[in-house]
C-alpha cells in the first residue's frame, strides 16, 4: 500500500478556499492509499517549519511526497521541501497550481531547475503549464486535470430572462473581483433587475475595496463569504451565468464546477483559460479587465438561446472527462512510474 506525504496549505479558515491538498488528498485516501499532510499552521513561518519537520520525521516511512506548487510566496515551500527530499533520496512530485508559474520560470531559473528537473515527475492540471514548462526545457511534465466527482454536480435547467451573475473565488487582487462589480454596473443600464452574487473568502483585504466600489456605484451585490462546496452548489441554482474575472489563472476548479452545473461561463482570456475553454464552443473568453467586452458578452448569452444552449451542452460534456473515475488512473500511473520513465 503506497504511503504519501502531501505538502500544501491544508488550511481551514475564513480566508481560504479549498486547496488541492483538501480535494485530491481525500480522493486518493478513498482509493486505499495512506496519506499524511502538512501543514495546517496559519502562520507562514510556522507552516514551513511544520512542513520541514513532518518531512524529516516521516521520510523513512513514505514512498513519495506530493508538493502543491504555486508561483508567489508559496513557491519557496516547494523549493525547500523538494531540496530536503533530494537530500533524503525521497521521490517527490510537484503539482503545478500557480497560474503565473511561467513568470517564475523566467525569474528564478536556477531554483526551478533544482526543483523540477530532479522530481519523479511534475504534474500539471492544465495543458497551459505543461506547454510552458516544456518550452523551458522540462520534458518530465504530465497533464492530469483538476478533478471532480460529477455525481455531486446536478445539472440545473435555468431561466434566462435577466442576467443573474455568479462569481466564486477568493477575494484577491489577482482575481480582479472589482471587474464583476463594474460589469454589474454596465449591465444595469440594459437590465435594471440584473443580479450579482459573489462567493468566497477575503484573502488579501480586497473584499473591503469591492464592497466600497459597490456602495459608490449604488449597487446591490450579494456577498456570502466563504461557503462549503455543498452550499454554493445549492446557491448556484438561483443564478444563470458564471463570470470569471481573473488576471492570472491556471485551470480553476470553480470554472470546471460551473460548467458541470449547467452555468454558461464568461471568462477573461488569460493563462490556462483558453486550454480549458474553447471560445464560443463550451464557454466564452473575453479580454481581461475589459468591462464593455464582458458585459456585452453576458447580454449575448442572455439574448441568444441557441448559442447559449450549445455552450451549456458542450461544457457539460467536456467536464465529464474530469470525473475522478477517469482521472484516477492517471494519478496511479504517475505515482507508480519510476523517476525518469516516460509517462505517456
Amino acid at each position: 500500500m503506497k504511503k504519501i506525504l502531501y505538502i500544501g496549505n491544508n488550511l481551514n479558515n475564513k480566508t481560504s478556499n479549498l486547496s488541492g491538498i483538501q480535494t485530491l488528498g481525500p480522493l486518493l485516501e478513498n482509493e486505499g492509499l495512506v496519506l499524511h499532510y502538512a501543514s495546517s499552521k496559519l502562520n507562514k513561518v510556522l507552516r514551513l517549519i511544520d512542513m520541514i519537520w513532518t518531512c524529516l520525521k516521516l521520510s523513512s516511512k513514505m514512498d513519495v511526497v506530493l508538493i502543491d506548487t504555486y508561483s508567489t510566496q508559496n513557491f519557496y515551500y516547494a523549493f525547500v521541501i523538494s531540496q530536503i527530499c533530494r537530500q533524503l533520496n525521497l521521490d517527490y512530485i510537484p503539482i503545478l497550481h500557480g497560474g503565473n508559474l511561467p513568470e517564475r520560470l523566467k525569474k528564478s531559473p536556477k531554483m526551478c531547475r533544482m526543483i523540477f528537473l530532479n522530481s519523479k515527475c511534475n504534474v500539471s492540471p492544465s495543458k497551459y503549464l505543461k506547454i510552458a514548462f516544456e518550452n523551458h526545457g522540462f520534458d518530465n511534465v504530465v497533464h492530469i486535470p483538476n478533478t471532480l466527482e460529477i455525481r455531486n454536480y446536478p445539472f440545473f435547467n435555468r431561466e434566462f430572462d435577466i442576467p443573474k451573475l455568479l462569481w466564486v473565488r477568493s477575494f484577491s487582487k489577482i482575481y480582479n473581483p472589482k471587474l464583476a462589480v463594474k460589469v454589474l454596473s454596465a449591465l444595469k443600464k440594459v437590465y435594471p433587475e440584473v443580479q450579482l452574487c459573489m462567493v468566497g473568502p477575503d484573502s488579501d483585504g480586497t473584499l473591503k475595496e469591492v464592497k466600497q466600489l459597490a456602495k459608490d456605484l449604488n449597487l446591490n451585490v450579494k456577498f456570502t463569504g466563504k461557503l462549503s462546496k455543498k452550499k454554493w452548489i445549492e446557491l448556484s441554482e438561483e443564478y444563470n451565468i458564471f463570470i470569471n474575472t481573473t488576471n492570472f489563472d491556471n485551470a480553476p476548479v470553480s470554472v470546471i464546477e460551473a460548467m458541470a452545473l449547467g452555468l454558461p461561463v464568461v471568462s477573461t482570456n488569460v493563462g490556462g483559460m483558453p486550454y480549458l475553454i474553447e471560445n464560443d464552443v463550451d464557454g466564452i473568453l473575453v479580454a481581461p479587465n475589459h468591462v464593455e467586452n464582458m458585459s456585452s458578452t453576458v447580454v449575448s448569452v442572455i439574448e441568444n438561446s441557441n448559442k447559449r444552449n450549445t455552450l451549456i451542452k458542450n461544457a457539460r460534456e467536456k467536464v465529464l472527462e474530469f470525473d475522478w473515475n477517469d482521472v484516477k488512473s492517471l494519478w496511479f500511473n504517475a505515482l507508480s512510474t519510476n523517476k525518469g520513465e516516460s509517462l505517456s
